[in-house]
This record gives structure tokens, C-alpha cells and sequence, in this order.
């Protein structure tokens, strides 16, 4: 239904204006008594043997929401009755801003893909916290934070510090994104000598509480391969808990959409089919490169649930899905896990 109708209606509309209106209707629906248990039936598929024990957390099946697409903590209850086993909100930043200019989300229908130039548009922690305190669901919750575009780089660790009190006692672990390339300036953090200092002054205020939170690294797909192997050493360095690989790509090679109209979309990070191979190479990289000394998550490019077992057997303990989500609709993740099931 959604693929053969529904998709087909929203895909004639703003992207973004679809998702607010999406969001919208959601919310109201979810008013209606019986409304969540009808979406549980139809899109949760549970099974003791898809439960995973990942960075001391319990999560109910390995397929999550990636950060991008509650950015506000506004859907966790009606994102969990779609059969996902965790949420990532965010990212959030410590103000709230409004995001770059739009239009800043394009679809490439041709390619499965995403274009998007957000930048970070959020309400700010503290009205995600209070959401999240609100919400009714048990669901694993992740909390992505990132500066305000404002921020200078150095004084980042100020933003994500003052995003990680906020959030800390509503969300399960942490990630931390310097990764998107959206916001000027910020893959710059991704550099041995500013993120080890991020990451450690993160890790020690974590080390700090009575239950510190699984801290995860967010990485672009477009990284070398030497600083791949500098993203190993940081993370044994710091001992946070894993890598979330990977991000949007600035990359636009063999892409089906003509030059043409991607020269008019203009700058922005690609999601989706065209990110499929370059993420789960990574992904590959950092588990066999580290001796999967540390947990991967892996996003980018699940369409389908052969793309989310490639990315298992490349190494990721969890996945992630965004794009994908948009395009095949809120059967994905049950179809992955009934998929993941079956080559258990």
C-alpha cells in the first residue's frame, strides 16, 4: 500500500513539507485509542533471538531510527509502534536554530537517495529533554548532539557538554556528531588532535556519574583510510563505547540524476541507495581493522533487508535506517528483522 499508493501521493509534494504533514497526521491519529495497537500489529515483529546486548544496553531487535528524522524527541511513541528497536533523536544543539535556507531536502527519486542541507534545525536540549520526559514508550532512545553552527570549533566542547547535561537523564547512550556536513566548519572536529580532546572531556564527565551512558562517534563515509585508522586509535584512546558509520556523503559519483539537476540542488549530504556500498565498506574496515574491539552501528543506504545483512556481516552489531524508512515505508524494519531471523 505504501509503496504502490501512498509514497507515490507524498513523493508529489516539498519533501519537507510532506514530513511535517506526515508527522502531523501522526500525531493526531495516535489521539485515537485504538490506533497504536492497529500499528503494532501491522508493523512489530518481536522474537526473543533478535534481542541484542550491545554497549550494556538491551535493545528489543537490532533495527533503529536514525538521528534527522525526530530531531525534537516529538515521535518516539508513534516511531516505536513501527517495529524499530530503538530511536536516535536529534541532532541537537545546545540553542535552538532554525537550519539553513530552504528548500534543503531533495529526493533522487532515480538513485533511492536523499540530498539534504538541513543544519541542525532544532527546538534546542531543552525542549527535547522535556519531551522526552513526556513520552509513554520504553523504547531505547538515543540522544545526538552537535553545536550550533555559531559555535566557533573552539569552543565546541562547551555546546556538546552543555547538550550532554541536558539530555543525560533521558536518553540511553549518547552520539556525538561532528560529521555532518551541513554545518560549516564541522567535519574539521573530526581530526585526531580536536576530537581525542572532545571525546576524552565527554568520556570524563560520563566517567563521573553513578550510571554513565554508552558515549557512540558518528563518522562520515568520506573519510581515508588512514584517518579511519586514526578513528580507531581515538576510540580505544577514550574508551567510548563504539562508531555509528556512517553519515551523509558529500561524494555525487554515479549517481543516475543528470549533473544537471544536481548542480541545481547544490551542496548537501547524500543519503540513501547511492551511500549503500561506500558505508558498508567502512563499516568492514573498522571491524576488521580494530579486531571488533568496539560495537559499530551501521547506517547509510538500508533500503532493503539484504543491505542490513551485508551490513551485519561486515560487522555492525546494530543498524540504522533513515532513507530508507522514507522510501519503502514503516514495513522496512520488520521486514529486516524477520529477514535477520531467518539467517540466524
Amino acid at each position: 500500500m505504501y509503496k504502490l499508493l501512498i509514497s507515490r501521493i507524498l513523493f508529489l509534494f516539498d519533501a519537507e513539507q510532506v514530513h511535517y504533514f506526515v508527522c502531523e497526521v501522526l500525531h493526531i491519529a495516535f489521539k485515537i485509542p485504538f490506533v497504536p495497537a492497529l500499528f503494532r500489529s501491522m508493523y512489530t515483529f518481536e522474537h526473543p533471538d533478535l534481542v541484542q546486548e550491545v554497549a550494556g544496553l538491551r535493545f528489543r531487535n537490532p533495527v533503529g531510527l536514525a538521528a534527522g528524522f525526530d530531531k525534537n524527541a516529538e515521535m518516539v511513541d508513534q516511531l516505536e509502534a513501527m517495529g524499530f528497536g530503538f530511536i536516535e533523536i536529534g541532532t541537537v544543539t545546545p540553542k535552538p536554530q532554525p537550519g539553513n535556507d530552504k528548500p534543503r531536502l531533495f529526493r533522487l527519486k532515480a538513485d533511492r537517495g536523499l540530498i539534504n542541507r538541513m543544519g541542525f534545525n532544532n527546538k534546542g536540549a531543552a525542549v527535547a529533554a522535556a519531551k522526552l520526559r513526556q513520552r509513554k514508550s520504553k523504547i531505547l532512545v538515543g540522544g545526538n548532539i552537535g553545536k550550533n553552527k555559531d559555535t566557533p570549533n573552539d569552543q565546541a566542547l562547551s555546546d556538546y557538554l552543555i547538550c550532554f547535561r541536558e539530555l543525560f537523564d533521558v536518553v540511553d547512550y549518547f552520539v556525538v556528531n561532528v560529521s555532518s556536513p551541513n554545518t560549516p566548519g564541522l567535519r574539521d572536529l573530526q581530526e585526531k588532535e580536536p576530537l581525542t580532546a572532545l571525546l576524552r572531556e565527554l568520556q570524563k564527565r560520563n566517567l563521573e556519574k553513578f550510571t554513565p551512558k554508552p558515549i557512540f562517534l558518528k563518522i562520515a563515509p568520506d573519510l581515508t583510510l588512514s584517518q579511519l585508522d586514526d578513528i580507531i586509535d581515538i576510540v580505544k584512546e577514550t574508551e567510548i563505547a563504539g562508531v555509528i558509520a556512517t553519515n551523509t556523503t558529500i561524494s555525487r559519483e554515479g549517481l543516475r540524476v543528470s549533473e544537471e539537476e544536481i548542480k541545481k540542488i547544490g551542496a548537501g549530504g547524500l543519503s540513501g541507495a547511492p551511500l549503500t556500498h561506500r558505508a558498508t565498506e567502512v563499516i568492514r574496515y573498522i571491524c576488521e581493522k580494530s579486531g571488533n574491539a568496539f560495537p559499530v552501528i551501521g547506517v547509510g543506504g538500508i533500503i532493503s533487508p539484504q543491505d542490513a545483512l551485508d551490513k551485519r556481516n561486515a560487522g555492525a552489531s546494530l543498524v540504522q535506517l533513515y532513507t530508507g524508512f522514507i522510501y519503502e515505508g514503516p514495513g522496512l524494519a520488520s521486514r529486516i528483522c524477520k529477514a535477520l531471523l531467518s539467517k540466524a
